[in-house]
């Protein structure tokens, strides 16, 4: 028995999104991407609300139900072209600042 250390864990959900959004700021992408990136985004922030209500944060799991209503692929919220490109790079930082908040601390035994 060791000294317990800290696994990290690599976010990839928040990675995907974070990706696929700045892969959206590019005009000429097809509607069919934006379709895919919607369910997709929508599904991370279902997923990072689940995370977030087990690790007791209500405010987040609030904050990131409300992200999900706003990429909803059903339930269309409709934008233009500016606006949608202002709200991806908004979530952009929304998603690269739950890599921290979101973190789970698991503890190794070495």
């Amino acid at each position: 028995m060791g000294v317990p250390q800290h696994k990290k864990r690599i976010p990839i959900a928040q990675i995907t999104g974070i990706g696929m959004l700045i892969w959206a700021l590019v005009p000429s992408n097809p509607y069919g991407y934006y379709v895919l990136l919607r369910w997709v985004i929508c599904g991370i922030f279902i997923y990072l609300a689940v995370e977030a209500h087990g690790l007791k944060k209500s405010g987040w799991v609030w904050a990131l139900g409300i992200a999900a209503a706003i990429y909803n692929p059903i339930i269309r919220v409709h934008l233009n072209r500016d606006v949608w490109s202002f709200v991806n790079l908004a979530t952009i930082l929304f998603l690269t600042i739950t890599i921290w908040v979101l973190r789970k601390k698991e503890r190794v035994e070495g």
